[in-house]
């Protein structure tokens, strides 16, 4: 059982979003932010990891892609929103953490070399680059969140922060006095929760019982009457780590819809197959009026299969079952053209997309209104974030 409720997820600043992004990660978070502590942030960082020889854009990008968080439903009042460089303990964990992560377990991360086959145009072989998980360890560390949202493909980046937390609790978790303060704290548990936790250490320690450690969770969790540091200590005892400095978060597995381009393909900027989420009207229609369809339709009269036409994935999102059943026997009978069909579904996305676009324009007309959203968001961030620096450089003698 883990009772640490605080999530922490974030985006490269790659400018203003469109469907895919609003699909598969902003409505996610908008649920989110009612069930977790959320902390969600712009990585401007992490984008010069890629962009570090055109870093001019990366700004203007940030502030794009803020408000469309802020037009798509990300409140400020239930989360905290926040721009990576205006944190700058970031930087410092990240150089702490890199004294201690081994370089074949950046080197393994699978993305590593995907992203760099991928990228053949850009000279990718710098520390940054490399080193850019290891940053997104310290991102999530930095606010000890007991989950991640990710797909089942980033679960391996999830698995690399654990380890690096992992490495350096055993490393920096047993101070001097370590074996004398957990003895402390077990006597201030009372005397029969006590006995429970002895007999909770000696199953897991000695007889491996995993449900042990996850009991012994449980225990500590309902003792409000301990000082966090000496749960801290307790559960570092328990575990065999020592003290949790840095706990290990979870993967919070999410389904992240894949969202198909104008042309069939993942929508990407780079494949120039995007609808923004505030594209014009006239912009939507004239994309969704120029998207390819089934081959099979040469002419009106000829039948086609929805499965085969880019234009149905949006249709699967957007129309409502009435017009799904619609589409679907009138391709398949000839009986509607895909002027007719393109028209209804640009129609429906108009209408969705327009209270985002009109949040939108409020926020780009009010600029100080944003920056002072953000602003209290790095201020909140910065405060967590003082707090698990101090930790750390207690832990490692250098506060």
């Amino acid at each position: 059982m883990i009772t640490n409720r605080r999530i922490l997820s974030g985006m490269r600043t790659t400018g203003r979003m469109h469907l895919g992004h609003y699909h598969g990660v902003l409505k996610n978070w908008i649920k989110l932010q009612h069930e977790y502590e959320c902390f969600f942030f712009a990585a401007d960082w992490h984008a010069l990891t890629t962009e570090y020889e055109n870093p001019s854009q990366i700004q203007k990008h940030t502030w794009d892609m803020l408000i469309d968080w802020l037009a798509s439903g990300i409140n400020p009042n239930a989360a905290t929103i926040f721009i990576q460089s205006r944190v700058p303990e970031h930087a410092e964990l990240h150089l702490l953490l890199s004294m201690l992560t081994p370089l074949s377990w950046l080197e393994r991360v699978p993305t590593y070399k995907d992203q760099q086959q991928k990228l053949k145009d850009k000279d990718l072989s710098t520390y940054g680059f490399l080193g850019y998980p290891l940053l997104q360890a310290a991102d999530i560390l930095m606010y000890k969140a007991g989950f991640v949202p990710v797909g089942e493909d980033q679960v391996p980046h999830v698995e690399l922060v654990r380890e690096v937390a992992r490495r350096f609790n055993h490393l920096y978790g047993k101070e001097s006095g370590y074996e004398a303060h957990v003895e402390n704290a077990i006597k201030k548990l009372g005397k029969k929760q006590a006995k429970f936790y002895r007999e909770l250490l000696k199953a897991y320690q000695e007889k491996g019982e995993a449900d042990a450690l996850e009991k012994g969770e449980a225990l500590l969790s309902d003792c409000h009457h301990i000082s966090l540091s000496d749960r801290e200590h307790l559960m570092g005892n328990l575990s065999g780590s020592g003290r949790v400095i840095l706990p290990e978060p979870c993967p919070l597995l999410t389904e992240f819809p894949a969202v198909l381009g104008l042309d069939g393909q993942k929508m990407s900027k780079s494949y120039h197959n995007v609808i923004e989420l505030r594209e014009a009207p006239s912009s939507i229609e004239q994309k969704i009026k120029t998207m390819p369809t089934d081959p099979a339709r040469v002419r009106r009269m000829d039948v086609g299969d929805p499965e085969k036409c880019p234009v149905w994935n949006f249709h699967k999102i957007y129309s409502s079952d009435e017009a799904k059943n619609w589409v679907c026997e009138g391709c398949r009978s000839a009986s509607i053209g895909c002027i007719d069909c393109k028209k209804v579904l640009s129609d429906r996305m108009i209408e969705d997309l327009a209270p985002v676009r009109e949040r939108a324009l409020e926020y780009e007309n009010n600029p100080d209104l944003v920056r002072s959203i953000v602003a209290k968001g790095n201020e909140r961030a910065r405060d967590v974030a003082r707090e698990t620096l101090d930790d750390v450089l207690e832990a490692m003698g250098l506060e």
